[in-house]
């Protein structure tokens, strides 16, 4: 077998550089990790490669990406980290060279025995984070009929040591990402993900529904139930979830300042103008824009408005140039917008631009049976703001609670809850560390004998409930249409008990 005596070529260098660009253009590591096992071949001639990674907690390589003919059958097969040429280079940190593997008393050739590929000869170098190898690059066989020479070696080690970088790159990115999908989700379910009334999961549908398109969405109700947050979630449920998220109060701000949050403006278009800004279209171009009260825009930002969303481009206040914008636009708004447009103060095709998809949030007094859900997350944060160990609930005080009429709906809900538990003073949360409105509205209700009656029907009822479902909480709370969060109250409320059980089994 003749050797060919080259040096690295300007061939070779362009091969490097095209290889090095390819495996940091992206952070998927899977995509990393083939892009590196087909460049290896590229960049040293070979007919095959192999990338071997080491499995975390083991002493196993796995080859996590191959080329050639053979390496759909091989991706995912593990072998010992001692064996074979790659067990060498693990031990050593150091690249190999095998001109005639039939010489070679550490070939191991498994893989030739399963695959029936006739390997002749080897490069193996070591993939290296932080003085650790964790994996190693393998190529077989010249294409060209020559030997594998040092330079081919000096060059394969190069290749490596920009792929154990890109790799460790992508690994960090994907286990960020995992991090943020987690948090995400955290934060949903500590959010308006809360609650369990009919109501709420027909709500919830809709917005499942609308999440995985573009369409526009127009969210409905009073102030205080929870339009900016589900706005997030049908942002973090969509295909732009990793993308920007920008919330606008429009009634927060001026015509004249709302038009260059919105749009941007150019530099010296204004006085204090004095450089070029983004507006929040821009800002959230791929992503989406949730616009708060858009009922409260002037007729004039109105067709603005309408003309950014109709030709999906805005012009900077100052500007002359379309800037094009990919922005999905969640609207939102405690007025009747229909009232509006017959009155002259909303324009109708706009109307029908953002209403494309509206969904009406209710008030919490339409989803009283998710109070007690809200009141103990609500109780439990805020007892840990407050460092309180453990706080518990009365039943007589969530029995204020659920009776409440809460105009402010989940906003002053939470004010509330925030404030008592500030006025507590032991382990539990009792009815006279509530605001006096809250108790004198409770009073205002009365505990006479009507009330009374009516506690004796309803425990009738969920003992009657929990009978039919053998005393299952959760089936109870469902046939009844009420959360098992106020199944739950209310058993320990009427001290209704199962037979065989004493007070003190729970």
């Amino acid at each position: 077998m003749s050797v060919e005596p080259y040096s690295l070529s300007p061939s070779a260098l362009t091969a490097l550089t095209q290889a090095a660009a390819a495996i940091t253009s992206t952070l998927d590591l899977d995509r990393v990790l083939n892009t590196i096992a087909r460049l290896a071949c590229t960049v040293t001639r070979a007919e095959a490669s192999s990338v071997l990674t080491l499995k975390p907690g083991t002493n196993q390589l796995v080859i996590a990406a191959a080329s050639g003919q053979w390496r759909e059958a091989f991706i995912g097969r593990e072998f010992d980290a001692n064996l074979g040429i790659p067990g060498v280079v693990m031990r050593t940190s150091h690249p190999k060279l095998v001109l005639d593997v039939s010489k070679e008393r550490n070939f191991h050739d498994e893989i030739d025995r399963l695959s029936r590929h006739g390997t002749r000869s080897v490069i193996a170098a070591p993939m290296i984070h932080r003085s650790e190898v964790f994996g190693v690059i393998e190529v077989v066989n010249r294409q060209d009929g020559y030997d594998f020479t040092d330079t081919s070696l000096k060059i394969l080690q190069v290749f490596a040591t920009l792929a154990a970088a890109a790799t460790q790159n992508a690994r960090a990115h994907a286990e960020l990402r995992q991090r943020y999908e987690g948090l995400r989700d955290s934060v949903m379910k500590r959010q308006n993900l809360l609650g369990d009334s009919p109501v709420w999961r027909k709500t919830m549908s809709l917005c499942d529904r609308v999440s995985s398109s573009n369409a526009t969405v127009l969210l409905l109700g009073e102030t205080g139930t929870g339009k900016e947050v589900t706005a997030r979630y049908v942002h973090n449920t969509s295909p732009r979830r990793e993308e920007t998220f920008v919330a606008v109060n429009c009634a927060a701000l001026p015509e004249t300042l709302l038009e260059s949050e919105l749009f941007g403006h150019e530099k010296g278009s204004f006085t204090g103008a004095h450089a070029q800004r983004r507006g929040w279209f821009e800002v959230a171009t791929g992503g989406t824009l949730f616009l708060d009260e858009i009922g409260e825009i002037s007729r004039a930002m109105q067709a603005k408005l309408l003309r950014a969303l109709q030709e999906k481009c805005i012009v900077r206040v100052g500007g002359t140039k379309p800037v094009p914008c990919d922005t999905r636009i969640i609207a939102a708004t405690n007025r009747n917008l229909k009232n509006m447009m017959i009155d002259g103060t909303f324009r109708e095709d706009l109307y029908y631009r953002i209403s494309v998809f509206p969904i009406r949030m209710p008030s919490l007094r339409e989803r009283r049976t998710d109070i007690a859900i809200f009141v103990e997350e609500f109780v439990r944060a805020a007892a840990r703001e407050c460092h309180i160990a453990k706080l518990g609930i009365a039943a007589d005080t969530m029995d204020i609670l659920m009776n409440h009429t809460w105009p402010g709906n989940i906003r002053e809900l939470q004010n509330v809850i925030e404030r008592s538990v500030l006025m507590s003073d032991g382990d539990t949360l009792l009815p006279e560390h509530l605001p006096a409105d809250i108790l004198d509205g409770s009073r205002a209700n009365g505990d006479d004998e009507t009330g009374s009656e009516l506690s004796r029907q309803e425990r009738q009822l969920i003992t009657e409930a929990l009978e039919a479902h053998g005393w299952n909480q959760s089936k109870a709370a469902r046939a009844l249409g009420i959360s098992r969060y106020h199944m739950r109250h209310r058993i320990k409320k009427y001290a209704i008990l199962k037979p065989g059980e004493t007070a003190t089994d729970e």
